[in-house]
């Protein structure tokens, strides 16, 4: 070991003692001035292009060529050289926020793919793909054959030049593309999943061609074990990111998620391990923006990865990072080069080649895939757009002597004009493609599941110290688990105050007596909750200060819902549960459902409740917010147990004449009523509950709202209800209290955030 460590430092020391210097004055002074610069005008292009109905990236796009030589340059080359410099250093400068731009774009692009969908539709995409290359590339050899000689850096080197040509006619922008189906609101259409799966295959292919040509330009021969190396590699990345990879993603954000908890813990996690994927990918000789795409979609997969997080990225890269990168692409742009007659008539002929060999190939592969005319026109208006990826191209060719500066202007001519190309096409292709019934019933679905409070809870917390209430409660839970997928954690909390020193000597048998409950509750709530083969219910015992600040403490850890168990002892006039309960629905950073029972206390603090029959739920609302999440949360239940749901709304009678006056007809309350309810029952019937409606009058809603539950048999009664405070006390409202006292079944109120 000491003779390794020799060696290590003795090869990590330079062979003479060098100064850093850290970054200049005026290289500060310029990057400052120049992301502020090309923020203000991509973002301000961006908003009008916005106003006129064209996706922001066309703006952004547009603004680099307006601040480059092309118009900025012309009228004010002094102004424009002193902003934007040509000098490496601030170059590379620019460069690096660039490539940034690039790696969170793609993050955010996977965070937004479904992967089961791209599986699905793979045949199609593997299709379009390898139509989207093999034509393009075919074409590009033949125009790089018969393209003049004063366009060729080396005319001896003909066939590298051909080939590198064939490569950049081949490759796609992911980047633009993603950002133009984010603009148009198509990254959820099946066209805009297959779009990206062609994408992201095409351009694998052609990072590995370009490696490929790129090793020839340099040596002269075609590297063998480059080319090896580039092909396994990706093979190798993909296939363990999509399968080990998921498991391995999803547990170190648990572990995050649970030691750190917080957006902001979540957000870092996912930008390291993203930008460490990218850097490995990088090193395989593949393009870095693959591993930061793939991260992207196992982050998105993953149940604990927040949603927070994942909002705050996207806020981040459109408003920032993306613009910024479309920008500094439009910045290498020199139109005024292209003006020259013959440079503009080869220009036009690149440009036909490119589009047409894109468009031709897209379109074969898409309609060998089994799409129709207009959705194959287009994935070739979407595949067609290059955007910076063709730039990076180019400036690769250009720095191997492949391409000299009239070619270079050319092939970023051709990746402008095809990113500008895109967005209007796709708008115009696309507004002719009809969309199937299976995908109007997904993209209904995704947007209800959007609105959906019961679809967005992933993580339960269920404390517990035993007793019937809490027992029901997981049944419930265990309800829901089988019709979401749902991770469920039970948690004794215990206070960690010393006792005092008449009671030490007992100390002993308190801490037997403390582990004996803390089995049994524990146990007593994983025996109620029956999960899914696939999963268990983790139990925790955590300490602290006092159960409630413990308790509180575990929820702010990415949890959805807290379900509790209330009192199943005589409470206090100065709580509605307990105090414990109480504090805990007050001060939840999440929803909460608490449960109270009604059963009778068994005999022991912690024996097992039998199964509680449900047969029959009924879920009074007034149409607000939380009735629709306790619609939701009653209609999983409903359809897991087969149980009947009824859906109740109370008229009160008294306020007709206050509320009508004018009319004073009973008609008009019941057709408000109607439509109040007859929405609930659609979202009740979407979740696949089996649902009817009441629509009752009495001048006293809880009365009304008892009586119903008593004559009709119903098993459970779930309230949704928002929290008034009232000097520290848990205050639901009079009606909910004294349903919640009152009742001979079940009740379960649900206090959303």
């Amino acid at each position: 070991m000491p003779m390794l460590c020799s060696v290590l430092l003795m090869t990590s020391q330079p062979p003479a003692p060098l100064l850093i210097k850290p970054l200049g004055h005026h290289e500060l002074l310029l990057i400052l001035l120049q992301l502020a610069i090309l923020l203000l005008v991509a973002r301000g292009l961006g908003e009008l292009m916005r106003r006129i109905d064209l996706p922001p990236v066309v703006g952004e796009l547009l603004a680099g060529v307006l601040l480059g030589p092309s118009l900025l340059g012309w009228l004010l080359p002094t102004l424009q050289s002193g902003i934007f410099p040509k000098n490496q250093t601030q170059s590379d400068l620019l460069s690096v926020i660039s490539w940034l731009g690039v790696l969170f774009l793609l993050v955010v692009t996977g965070l937004e793919t479904d992967l089961n969908l791209i599986i699905r539709k793979g045949k199609t995409a593997l299709l379009i793909s390898l139509g989207g290359i093999i034509v393009p590339f075919i074409t590009g050899v033949g125009l790089g054959w018969v393209l003049p000689e004063n366009f060729l850096a080396k005319p001896d080197e003909r066939l590298i030049f051909s080939l590198f040509i064939a490569t950049a006619m081949s490759i796609s922008a992911i980047p633009v593309i993603a950002k133009v189906l984010m603009d148009l609101k198509l990254i959820r259409r099946d066209i805009g999943q297959i779009t990206l799966a062609a994408g992201m295959t095409d351009d694998t292919i052609g990072w590995i061609l370009l490696s490929v040509v790129s090793g020839l330009a340099t040596s002269g021969t075609f590297d063998l074990a480059a080319i090896f190396k580039s092909v396994s590699g990706a093979i190798l990345f993909l296939t363990l990111a999509l399968t080990i990879g998921r498991t391995m993603v999803d547990q170190i954000l648990r572990w995050v998620d649970e030691n750190i908890g917080g957006a902001t813990a979540s957000l870092s996690t996912v930008l390291i391990l993203s930008l460490g994927a990218a850097a490995l990918t990088h090193a395989l000789g593949i393009e870095a923006a693959l591993g930061a795409f793939v991260f992207g979609i196992l982050a998105g997969q993953s149940r604990r990865f927040s949603r927070e997080a994942g909002h705050t990225l996207e806020v981040i890269t459109a408003g920032f990072l993306a613009p910024i990168f479309f920008a500094a692409a439009g910045l290498k742009v020199n139109l005024l080069q292209l003006l020259e007659p013959q440079t503009l008539i080869i220009g036009l002929l690149v440009l036909a080649v490119a589009c047409v060999g894109k468009f031709t190939g897209a379109y074969l592969g898409a309609r060998m895939g089994g799409l129709s005319h207009w959705e194959g026109l287009a994935m070739g208006s979407g595949m067609n757009a290059r955007g910076a990826m063709e730039i990076i191209v180019a400036t690769i060719g250009l720095s191997l002597g492949v391409l000299n500066q009239q070619m270079y202007s050319i092939i970023v001519m051709v990746a402008i004009v095809t990113s500008l190309m895109a967005p209007p096409l796709l708008r115009w292709t696309l507004s002719k493609v009809t969309i199937g019934q299976e995908e109007a019933d997904r993209l209904k679905q995704e947007e209800q599941a959007s609105r959906s409070f019961i679809k967005n809870v992933h993580r339960v917390l269920i404390p517990t110290s035993g007793g019937p209430n809490v027992q029901l409660a997981a049944q419930l839970v265990s309800h829901l688990a089988h019709q979401n997928d749902l991770e469920v954690t039970a948690l004794f909390a215990q206070s960690n105050k010393k006792p005092s020193k008449q009671v030490a000597s007992t100390t002993t048998l308190v801490k037997e007596v403390k582990d004996t409950a803390t089995d049994a509750a524990l146990k007593a709530v994983a025996a109620a909750i029956e999960l899914p083969e696939t999963r268990t219910v983790q139990t925790k015992v955590e300490s602290g200060a006092s159960k409630a600040e413990v308790i509180l403490n575990e929820a702010q850890k990415s949890y959805d819902l807290v379900v509790l168990g209330a009192s199943e002892r005589s409470q206090s006039q100065s709580a509605m549960f307990n105090l414990l309960v109480d504090r805990v629905v007050q001060e939840a950073p999440c929803a909460t459902l608490v449960v109270k029972s009604h059963l009778p206390i068994p005999k022991g603090e912690t024996c097992s409740i039998s199964p509680q029959t449900i047969q029959h739920i009924l879920v009074p609302t007034i149409g607000s917010e939380s009735s629709k999440n306790a619609v939701e949360v009653a209609s999983v239940i409903a359809a897991q147990t087969a149980a009947k749901l009824t859906l109740v709304h109370v008229i009160n009678m008294p306020q007709i004449e206050y509320v009508l006056y004018d009319e004073r007809t009973f008609d008009s309350v019941k057709e408000i009523a109607d439509q109040i309810i007859k929405y609930q029952v659609e979202v009740a019937e979407s979740l696949g509950a089996q649902v009817e409606f009441r629509i009752l009058k009495d001048a006293s809603p809880e009365r009304a709202i008892l009586k119903f539950a008593q004559q009709e048999g119903v098993d459970l009664i779930i309230l949704g209800s928002n929290i008034r405070m009232i000097t520290g006390r848990v205050f639901f409202g009079h009606r909910v209290d004294a349903i919640v006292n009152q009742a001979t079944c079940p009740v379960a109120v649900l206090s959303s955030v």
